[in-house]
């Protein structure tokens, strides 16, 4: 079998710290092209990574010219993401964009329409899926377990976990806070979990509270308040076609102790499921209440063949599978393009004061 051509835009820290490791560990994987703005971290990447003769680009639309190239992997900024992706598409490769989709829920749907026009396959990179923990629970779901999930809290929060590199805090870049940054993956964990894609209302907040202090205790060093241009805390409650209704809550940084990061809560009628240290089953058996544990590394590791697996290697080997079969990737545009249309209704919303209603 012909090795998959892969080529990879932006050779930033998700780039080096996801993307390239776990393509560099499957055979069936060629990593030829790397482009970057900045063109050090381009030759960088492609001197640690790259095949033999691996090429470098400083302007993207010349890699996506190269025919050859089967497979890109988008990891830009998030304004980017739906003019690169949308390109790649158009030239005739499979894509995968790292998360969120797009800035704007407009741009999601041109990503999503692009798609279809082209044939191509595109995935987000919603890698918190393909935990252990994520995907027991999915199986659970699907098998009835937990019957009717209507009730569930979606949970993203830090209390002192402000990104200071990049440009995490800049709103032009990045469309938002930690709402678009790690709340994206609260919410697509848990709408995937409860397979309800239909939103009706949405209520959201979000804050500027301690962002625009100077803060010195913060995992990353202290931040800058006027460059902080960013949510630093928001909220939203989002109530489903079907009635159900889902809070999220994403903090990254909030006076709180009890802080969990893409988590979920699920609440149903035959029983309900949260995760702590250990994934944790409740209900009733018999007439009397009952929980149980299940232990699990919530971080992400399990065993492929008698190897460890983290969750990020098996996200981007199953993606690339994906390709090779010609098969559907576990994470679709359109289940990623709702993700996005929700979190921009939280922003809307708070906007505006008033709920944000779908059709």
């Amino acid at each position: 079998m012909e090795k998959v051509k892969v080529g990879v835009i932006g050779c930033g820290s998700i780039a080096s710290g996801k993307h390239l490791p776990s393509l560099s560990k499957l055979e069936q994987v060629e990593l030829c092209a790397f482009s970057d703005i900045v063109p050090e971290r381009a030759r960088q990447a492609a001197d640690k990574f790259g095949a033999l003769g691996a090429k470098v680009y400083v302007d993207y639309r010349e890699l996506l010219q190269d025919s050859s190239i089967d497979v890109i992997h988008v990891c830009t900024p998030n304004d980017a993401h739906a003019e690169v992706s949308i390109a790649a598409l158009e030239a005739g490769k499979h894509v995968m964009c790292e998360k969120p989709m797009a800035k704007t829920a407009a741009d999601a749907r041109r990503m999503v329409e692009a798609a279809r026009r082209t044939g191509r396959k595109l995935t987000i990179g919603y890698n918190n899926r393909f935990r252990p923990d994520s995907l027991f629970m999915k199986k659970m779901c699907e098998n009835g377990e937990l019957g009717d999930i209507y009730f569930a809290k979606a949970h993203a929060l830090r209390r002192r976990g402000v990104p200071t590199w990049g440009v995490f805090l800049d709103k032009d870049k990045q469309g938002g806070g930690p709402l678009i940054d790690i709340g994206t993956h609260a919410l697509d964990l848990t709408l995937w979990l409860m397979n309800n894609y239909e939103p009706r209302v949405v209520l959201g907040s979000a804050h500027h509270k301690l962002s625009q202090r100077k803060q010195a205790a913060n995992a990353a060093g202290p931040w800058d308040p006027e460059k902080f241009t960013v949510e630093d805390s928001a909220f939203g409650m989002i109530v489903m076609k079907n009635g159900a209704t889902l809070m999220l809550e994403s903090s990254w940084a909030l006076n709180m102790l009890d802080t969990r990061e893409a988590i979920y809560t699920l609440c149903g009628t035959e029983g309900g499921a949260d995760v702590k240290e250990t994934l944790r089953i409740n209900g009733e058996k018999y007439g009397r209440l009952y929980e149980s544990d299940i232990q699990f590394n919530i971080k992400g590791a399990d065993f492929f063949e008698g190897r460890k697996e983290s969750m990020h290697d098996k996200e981007i080997r199953l993606w690339i599978e994906a390709v090779i079969h010609d098969t559907e990737p576990l994470t679709t545009p359109e289940q990623a393009c709702v993700v996005s249309e929700i979190i921009e209704a939280i922003y809307e919303s708070n906007r505006t004061g008033e709920a944000v209603y779908f059709d």
